[in-house]
């Protein structure tokens, strides 16, 4: 398969799990007491460990454009990270003291730092995770909207998901240019899938146990 016809494919494959994923959050009745504040403190753990990993994986990427498309990433995390503080310290919200990454890696976290080749980080983290976050963060904007918070809302729509948006596109731009094999691109529609089954199986148990949806990023 060309790379092209491959990338297509798996865009194909990942938008009906996507759209089922951004369904589940949107559909979720969050409890009255949880409301805007309490989301972006879990959106603080998304951003530290996007960040952490972005950073982790340019120190080993051989390739120069894979590692440049990391250091952008890693800055553009770090980035939304100090956003999401600003806006916290905006509604009042205290963060002295809090630790988002106290509870320690989340499984995705985990599953992501497994992967050793470009294709599959490509594929899993920037045009599959980073899309992830795009679906979801589209939801906790509406969210946003229904709670009567339009600041969070647009932080969200104007400032961080062009981002994340970028981010998905960097990552097709490096498996049109690596996925070039059919174990490369086994392999990386193996890590994509993955990925996304984990973000299902992980915003599901946030529903069950804590009654959490409409849950920003990834």
């Amino acid at each position: 398969m060309t790379p092209e016809a491959f990338v297509a494919t798996l865009e194909e494959g990942n938008r009906a799990l996507l759209d089922a994923l951004a369904g589940k959050s949107a559909a979720g009745e969050t409890p009255g007491a949880m409301g805007v504040a309490q989301l972006l403190k879990v959106a603080l753990k998304n951003e530290l460990e996007a960040t952490e990993l972005a950073a982790l994986w340019l120190c080993d990427t051989p390739e120069i454009d894979a590692r440049l498309a990391l250091a952008r990433q890693c800055g553009d995390e770090a980035k939304h990270y100090r956003w999401i503080e600003e806006r916290l310290a905006a509604l009042g919200v205290d963060l002295t003291g809090f630790d988002p990454s106290a509870s320690g890696p989340s499984p995705l976290l985990t599953h992501l730092r497994s992967l050793r080749t470009t294709v599959e980080r490509a594929a899993a983290g920037q045009f599959t995770r980073e899309a992830i976050a795009v679906a979801r963060n589209e939801v906790f904007a509406a969210f946003c909207d229904e709670r009567g918070d339009a600041e969070t809302a647009a932080l969200y729509r104007e400032r961080i998901q062009p981002d994340e948006q970028h981010h998905h596109q960097l990552g097709r731009r490096l498996l049109l240019k690596y996925a070039l094999t059919d174990e490369a691109q086994q392999a990386a529609r193996a890590a994509a899938r993955t990925t996304l089954r984990i973000a299902d199986e992980v915003q599901e148990l946030a529903r069950l146990k804590a009654g959490m949806c409409r849950l920003p990023g990834c």
